[in-house]
């Protein structure tokens, strides 16, 4: 196990306890600075402020954070696949476990979407349509060829592993993606991420797939239009070839994350 890989296991345990060492030492260290710009602002407040200070809410650590993180699987992808949907302007764009708060909030930010999931969705959001449904489950025929869109972006790797209720599958990931296939008209598009690296099973968690598999899954109904990778250092690579060297070392990453547009077959 890398270093990196070690780190990242150990931070994600360590939050599942409601622990966060990072932001802890970046709280307790900011407490002095607190303490001083309290003192000062309250010195430079005059008598008839229109806004007293006359409570605390301690915010700490946040100085010392960037605007932002433009990096990393959900955002890159979230944004990759929206921007690709947006250029297709499709009749009817459906997904299938992606983030309601990260990707389906950029498409329905432009158009409708329809969202399938096993968990429930109890907010009632514009643009947004939902249905709940276990995707390993028997597709409704009414389902089968009825869009020319569908997205389903990190989500595969989880079918089957009961970490979000759903019953235990080690086949489920086959199961899900033949009804990701069976759902799309011909010529129609699926956007489809997974964490790629050595192909593995971190139980409870994930799968991670081999650049190969995800080709081979493809290749019986659809043909690769479109391939963009985040690396393990979290920058986005778009556009890549998918070389034999690209395939076979799962474009270097240990735990990446493949972003496939692929286009179903006509005939």
């Amino acid at each position: 196990m890398s270093a990196r890989t070690f780190r990242r296991k150990l931070q994600y345990a360590l939050r599942m306890l409601g622990l966060d060492p990072v932001r802890a030492w970046q709280t307790v260290s900011s407490v002095p600075g607190f303490c001083a710009s309290l003192k000062n602002y309250r010195r430079l407040m005059s008598e008839d402020d229109a806004f007293p200070c006359t409570s605390l809410f301690p915010v700490l650590g946040e100085d010392r954070d960037s605007a932002g993180r433009g990096r990393g699987h959900y955002f890159h992808q979230d944004l990759l696949v929206s921007q690709w949907i947006h250029e297709r302007r499709p009749a009817r764009h459906v997904d299938i476990g992606s983030r309601i708060d990260g990707f389906v909030a950029h498409v329905a930010a432009f158009r409708p979407i329809e969202v399938i999931d096993i968990r429930p969705l109890t907010e009632d959001i514009r643009n947004i349509r939902f249905q709940q449904f276990d995707f390993m489950g028997h597709l409704p025929a009414h389902w089968r060829h009825s869009t020319d869109s569908l997205s389903c972006l990190h989500a595969l790797e989880h079918f089957g592993l009961g970490r979000y209720g759903d019953p235990l599958d080690p086949s489920g990931w086959r199961k899900g993606f033949a009804n990701l296939a069976s759902m799309i008209a011909p010529g129609g598009w699926l956007y489809l991420s997974v964490p790629i690296g050595p192909q593995r099973t971190e139980f409870n968690a994930h799968r991670v797939f081999s650049i190969k598999t995800v080709l081979e899954l493809l290749a019986e109904r659809f043909t690769v239009r479109r391939f963009a990778y985040v690396g393990d250092d979290d920058d986005l690579r778009i556009d890549v070839r998918l070389s034999p060297d690209v395939v076979d070392s799962n474009a270097g990453c240990t735990f990446g994350c493949g972003i496939f547009g692929a286009q179903a077959f006509t005939g």
